[in-house]
């Protein structure tokens, strides 16, 4: 039977109405949980009426014949609107899709109208964004759009479409599910921070900087201290000769002393809060042991705290910390004055638009969905938003002409050392929707491991030509033997051409490597000074010029492939058999339950942050957890060695160059299905197993969650071998009928293109 909840009222935040609190029976948590905690305003400062809405809703909590969607239209006619829409709202239909909506708004240009786009993509810090700043014409003092940092500081996917006419924009958000479970687990991780005995200004930094470096509460709700730096910008590049009227521009729109101040004891409250919860929870778990746990070391505490964290999500005061942070956010979309915001019918904001001819209005207004400027630290949205599209005459200023670009811009690679990293799904998924992928690369340490993923992703799966290099801070690759342009080129490319070769083995022969290495120079653009305006970077405008001529012959398609080959799909099995082993053995150390070369065990906090974000279906990853994307990275490189050696061709053997674009239609295909593949068998039909494993507590947990992840790998991708069980001779009918799939609809092409 059904757990049956009851519903309270309680005053809202800083307002003279009252609000209701419950826990849904029809919606999940974030970590999969029936029972999702929401608090919703009732609309009356009446305490009498509120009361009577309450025991409406009661009412619907206690009888589950209410529990059902289609029973909406017999509620709004017996209860209260505010009751009807605090249970039933966002019941039936999924979240909204985020690029649908952008693309309702504002929609992409495709290379029929004559546009190319251009995916960035390169390591946090490399200087992808700045480089788009060029690419747009933004001026880094007066405009600082896009935001930039060494930090993580694009956190979320910017398009921008280079267009005549207005400026445009929208400007979508995470769902409140979504944003719920980030200030849940900030939360959480400032609670064991007073666990771990932190200071108040070191648990204050767990609950407005998420883990992950990406969710950074700080932005919307204010800093710790009251006396925020206001003199200092993260972005700010100390030009020689500053524009004089920025400082007035910029103060304008500066969060006040006083609501700085406010905002710092509003976190100190929290903090204070945090404590007392803290005390509430080891009292609770200490009794349970009958020790005291704050007393614990070693493995006890290791074990201690799971449980610690355990009883803390249901305690209901971690609730109520919650839903009054959620609140905070809510609040601060009330400081928009400009465009117009767009909720859902519980009141969650869904997009933001807005329409200018006036361009220093149209960038002022969509900087504070995009902004990471330390000065407006309180008002600034930029953590809640998943996407931000702009169209406008944005144009580079350093050309006469006007290019036709769609570029898109999203968050960086990280800096993983493992050899067997990943490109996440949200960059790979994109490979076949773009005309160029454009690495961003640092020309002083070129070709570290997380570039050299990217070049290995593109190649095996049929995408090299979309390649093109960016190497950033090239003015300081310096040094006795490098006197000139052409020898620091020489220097930086033979980086490229030695990445190429490490990976000759995972591209699948020599055919791949030479097809990227006779065209690879022509592809890479060697850029410095990009901290400087446009005007000032000399010989580096000839660069980025060439830059932008490339993307826009990236348009033109390519020749079609007269040839087809043919295969024997006997070696098909050693391919996937190759495949997952190599997914498998790096997570069995990661896991803890084997070593592997170069991985290493990841501490049992970030397996359970994986687990969370699965079994509450908010990702497929956590940092550079990746099991998805792993997955599909090693299958995709190993059916490309497969299939880098055919049977045969028909009608004829093509030169290396056809023969290599027929192949790379065929990788495409067979990539893309990969990806839906992974995720159904990893996490679609395994979510009830990963929420299994993340019920699990206690003593021995840790090795047990293990065990249980380890499990879902096996029977998701299970290795193959002489004795094939129905889950092995499942998964390798699946992958045969992909690869035979996607060959053949290359031969009905060539055949085409013959006729």
């Amino acid at each position: 039977m059904s757990k049956i909840y009851t519903a309270s009222k309680s005053r809202a935040q800083g307002r003279p109405g009252w609000v209701v609190s419950f826990r849904h029976p029809l919606r999940k948590d974030s970590r999969g949980r029936p029972g999702l905690k929401m608090r919703r305003g009732l609309g009356t400062v009446d305490a009498d009426e509120a009361d009577g809405l309450v025991e409406q809703l009661n009412s619907i909590l206690s009888d589950q014949s209410w529990w059902n969607a289609t029973r909406r239209a017999e509620a709004e006619r017996r209860f209260a609107p505010s009751v009807v829409m605090a249970f039933f709202d966002e019941l039936q239909a999924g979240q909204p899709d985020p690029w649908a909506a952008r693309q309702a708004h504002i929609a992409l240009p495709d290379r029929e109208a004559g546009y190319a786009r251009v995916l960035f993509v390169g390591t946090t810090g490399a200087g992808k964004t700045t480089l788009l700043r060029h690419l747009i014409g933004s001026d880094h003092e007066k405009d600082r759009f896009p935001s930039t940092s060494t930090a993580k500081t694009t956190v979320s996917g910017i398009e921008i479409v280079l267009d005549e006419g207005n400026f445009d924009a929208v400007v979508t958000f995470s769902s409140e599910h979504e944003v719920l479970a980030n200030i849940e687990e900030c939360v959480a991780d400032s609670c064991v921070a007073v666990f771990e005995k932190k200071r108040d200004a070191d648990i204050a930094d767990r609950l407005l900087n998420h883990r992950d470096q990406r969710f950074r509460l700080g932005y919307t709700l204010g800093s710790f201290s009251s006396a925020a730096p206001i003199s200092v910008v993260e972005d700010d590049f100390s030009f020689d000769d500053p524009i004089e009227d920025v400082a007035m521009d910029v103060a304008e729109d500066d969060v006040p002393v006083d609501e700085r101040a406010a905002n710092a004891e509003r976190l100190r409250l929290y903090v204070k809060r945090l404590r007392d919860l803290h005390a509430i929870v080891v009292a609770k778990v200490s009794a349970d042991l009958s020790e005291n746990i704050d007393q614990l070391t070693g493995a006890d505490r290791d074990s201690a705290q799971e449980l610690f964290e355990g009883e803390l999500w249901e305690v209901e005061e971690f609730g109520n910390i919650v839903q009054d942070v959620l609140a905070d956010v809510r609040s601060r979309f009330e400081f928009l004055v400009e465009g117009e915001l767009t909720r859902n019918r519980a009141g969650w904001p869904e997009h933001w638009t807005m329409t200018s001819d006036n361009r220093d209005a149209f960038i002022r207004a969509v900087r504070w969905f995009a902004s990471n400027y330390a000065p407006q630290f309180g008002r600034l949205l930029t953590p809640l938003v998943n996407g931000i599209r702009v169209r406008g005459p944005l144009y580079p200023t350093f050309i006469e002409d006007k290019p036709k670009l769609v570029l898109l811009d999203g968050q960086g690679l990280g800096h993983t050392p493992e050899s067997s990293s990943s490109v996440t799904t949200q960059i790979t998924r994109r490979f076949s929707d773009v005309d160029v992928v454009l690495l961003v690369d640092n020309a002083q340490q070129p070709m570290q491991a997380a570039p050299l993923s990217v070049l290995r992703s593109l190649a095996t799966s049929g995408h090299q030509q979309k390649l093109a290099i960016a190497f950033t801070h090239f003015d300081s690759v310096k040094g006795a033997n490098l006197p000139d342009f052409q020898s620091k080129k020489a220097h930086v490319m033979a980086s490229v051409t030695n990445g190429l070769s490490n990976l000759r083995d995972a591209l699948g022969g020599a055919s791949i490597v030479r097809a990227m290495e006779q065209t690879i120079a022509k592809r890479c653009f060697m850029l410095g000074g990009l901290d400087r305006r446009s005007k000032d970077l000399k010989g580096f405008q000839g660069e980025l010029r060439r830059l932008i001529e490339h993307c826009e012959r990236a348009v033109e398609p390519p020749a079609a492939p007269a040839a087809h080959p043919i295969y024997h799909y006997d070696g098909l099995p050693l391919a996937v058999q190759a495949a997952t082993r190599a997914f498998q053995r790096p997570w069995l150390a990661r896991l803890g339950l084997a070593s592997h070369d170069s991985v290493s065990k990841e501490h049992w906090t970030r397996i359970k942050a994986l687990n969370r974000r699965i079994a509450g279906e908010l990702s497929d990853e956590y940092d550079n957890l990746r099991p998805v994307a792993e997955l599909v990275a090693r299958l995709t490189e190993e059916v490309s060695r497969f299939l880098s050696n055919p049977a045969s061709w028909e009608p004829l053997i093509p030169e290396e160059a056809e023969a290599e674009a027929a192949l790379d239609l065929v990788r495409q295909v067979v990539h893309t299905r990969f990806h839906s593949l992974a995720a159904r068998r990893l996490v679609q039909e395994q979510i009830e197993t990963w929420r299994s494993a993340f019920e699990l507590s206690g003593k021995g947990s840790t090795f047990e969650r293990a065990q249980e992840i380890r499990d879902i790998y096996e029977d998701a991708a299970p290795i193959p071998n002489a004795v094939m069980t129905d889950v092995s001779a499942e998964f390798m009918a699946e992958i045969r009928r992909i690869v035979s799939e996607a060959v053949e609809q290359q031969r009905s092409s060539a055949e085409a293109t013959a006729a």
